[in-house]
């Protein structure tokens, strides 16, 4: 499906060939030679654009700049996904890279189908139930693992990317990895964002002389404004341009992956756990295509993905609860109250995380199906008292077919632990092709370990897993084993109206992805808020125990109301950091933050179109 565009052409220096985002100007500079000494400006960010001819939507600047390129010169959605991905992997390098794993999406809009690709990492083959374990059945401790070896999962991004560019996209993945090697080598500038990331995590990066000398830059913080560079990496995407992603699960960049993560490399005084990764954990690695999970909200159909993603399964079932608490109150969710509105979503996410946490694996046999039915949400929807929150954690319930009966209920189990820093993007183009895409090292930074000489951060997916099980007694599908892919809350989520894509949406945030994409698409698709108010409204995220609540709603009129019906709240800055593409017969809406993460950016192709 690649263009006959030879790669001389691509690359001549001011050539505008079919990427077009070639050596000639990435983010607007005359040429790709001109002016090192100094690194690209960053671009505008933009919460909201409407037009049309295609649309991109993400937490960074410089990658929606590359992705409305790629629109721009004829790529399609897959292309400006890929290209996108790949520049967050410079801009957004502790919560994405190509040393951590995804969920991609994507609808087809000449096929009217929708594919889901799985990147999540994989153990090693030698990881058993008890591996972070101290062998007499208690959990290792969490922030030993973390900023280890043993954290690290064989990465998946680059082959998401391989498979994405191969089955969907429209130009060779060489190509569309030039605008992050060319970002990388001259240098983007450092907002506050990242510069709260380096510090935050100064001290854990100082332990490992590669991530100290990448991102700790004369053994300081990277100033907001100042120039950052990652030679490395640079160096890194122009060898897999040139030799392909190999290189990465078989090839010279592999062995350094393996030689640091089985021994990774400290300071005098610092030892931390070694990895149990091999070449063959590394080359066997698939990213393979899947169905995308598949349920209804009011009349619109909603896709995500599947295990060994939650997302698709846990978001689902919340809108579910929804519906059916409607069909109790014969009220609407635009009907509702702020107050009445937040209490039954609360009610609904809680009770859909008891079953995600209880059934949802990387196993056999997940009750995908029966999770997201009809049937299921009604029975747990007897649950629901509208002047009183259930008493957490609200036991799960038994997805077995028959719901005539009371409804049952197991144990009540705590929330397991997942990490936070990811990111997501979203891309449409002017064919009415949709991708949505979330990725991720983890938590912000990862294991803390950078592969010497090749400029990007490992991943920590493996904490994922649940040391030991949830509830003793309990099957618990979340244990860890050999070549298995830790569960993840991870929800790329895309909806349709009578077979026409209508949202895409995602967010970063561990387990609170969940709930801020539901709460994305009620407040939108539900509640008839504008998608930038929907992304903007203040959150709340109910995962059967305490609620985190952003933006001040614990302190309000309506977080006090909510603590009078047995709601706790707990108060935080931010929950997430999403972005969204909203799409009418002829118009394209793409949103993202307007304070969250000191704002998303947005764009469209044609801004002509909102008043034509």
């Amino acid at each position: 499906m690649t263009d006959p565009v030879s790669r001389r052409t691509l690359l001549a220096a001011g050539a505008s060939a079919a990427l077009g985002t070639a050596a000639a100007g990435v983010v607007g500079v005359p040429s790709a030679r001109a002016d090192r000494g100094r690194p690209f400006p960053e671009p505008i960010k933009v919460p909201e654009a409407i037009g049309r001819g295609g649309a991109v939507a993400s937490v960074d600047p410089y990658a929606s700049e590359v992705g409305i390129r790629v629109l721009r010169w004829g790529g399609n959605a897959v292309d400006a996904a890929i290209a996108m991905a790949a520049t967050l992997g410079v801009t957004e390098p502790f919560s994405a890279g190509i040393g951590g794993g995804g969920f991609f999406v994507y609808h087809q809009a000449k096929k009217r189908q929708t594919w889901t690709i799985n990147g999540r990492e994989t153990a090693p083959q030698s990881y058993t139930e008890d591996q972070f374990t101290d062998g007499d059945g208690n959990a290792l401790d969490f922030d030993a693992v973390v900023n280890s070896g043993q954290s690290i999962g064989v990465p998946g991004t680059l082959a998401t990317w391989a498979v994405a560019a191969r089955k969907f996209g429209t130009r060779r993945l060489a190509d569309l990895l030039l605008p992050a090697e060319l970002i990388a080598r001259k240098g983007f500038v450092v907002d506050q964002n990242y510069h709260d990331h380096t510090a935050s995590n100064a001290e854990r990066f100082a332990q490992f002389p590669e991530t100290a000398k990448v991102f700790l830059p004369g053994g300081e913080v990277p100033a907001v404004g100042a120039a950052m560079r990652n030679p490395d990496l640079a160096d890194t995407y122009r060898l897999l341009r040139r030799r392909g992603i190999n290189e990465f699960y078989r090839g010279k960049i592999g062995r350094a992956l393996i030689k640091e993560a089985r021994q990774p490399t400290t300071v005098a005084g610092v030892e931390v756990l070694p990895g149990e990764l091999t070449l063959k954990d590394l080359g066997r690695y698939q990213a393979p295509v899947q169905q995308p999970t598949r349920s209804k909200f009011r009349y619109f159909d909603v896709y995500g993905m599947s295990v060994p993603s939650s997302g698709g399964i846990a978001v689902g079932a919340i809108l579910n609860l929804l519906d059916a608490y409607i069909e109790i109150s014969g009220r609407t969710l635009a009907d509702l109250s702020e107050l009445e509105y937040l209490h039954q979503f609360s009610e609904a996410s809680a009770t859909a995380f008891a079953d995600r946490n209880r059934y949802v694996g990387d196993i056999a046999d997940v009750p995908v199906k029966e999770l997201l039915s009809k049937g299921f949400a009604h029975e747990r929807s007897q649950l629901f008292d509208p002047v009183k929150a259930q008493p957490r954690p609200i036991p799960f319930g038994f997805p077995d077919g028959d719901y005539e009966d009371p409804p049952g209920t197991g144990d009540g189990q705590a929330e397991p632990y997942e990490g936070r820093s990811t990111t997501h993007l979203n891309a449409v183009d002017r064919w009415g092709n949709v991708v949505a895409y979330t990725l991720t090292i983890e938590q912000t930074g990862g294991s803390g370990i950078t592969v010497p000489g090749h400029g990007f951060l490992l991943n920590n997916e493996l904490t994922d897993f649940n040391f030991v099980p949830v509830t003793p007694g309990v099957p618990d599908p979340n244990l860890p084993g050999p070549g298995k892919r830790p569960r993840s809350s991870m929800s790329p989520t895309i909806v349709f109206e009578d077979e026409r894509p209508v949202l895409t949406a995602g967010t970063p945030g561990g387990a609170t992805i969940i709930t801020s994409v539901a709460q994305i698409i009620a407040g939108h698709l539900g509640r008839d808020l504008a998608l930038v108010d929907a992304i903007a409204a203040p959150r709340l995220s109910s995962r059967n125990g305490t609620e985190e609540a952003d933006l001040g709603l614990a302190d309000s009129a309506t977080g006090a109301a909510l603590t009078d019906l047995g709601h706790k709240l707990s108060s935080t800055t931010w929950i997430g950091n999403a972005s969204g593409i909203s799409l009418e017969p002829k118009l394209m809406t793409a949103a993202a933050e307007t304070v969250r993460g000191g704002g998303g950016a947005a764009d469209v192709v044609d801004p002509r179109g909102s008043g034509d």
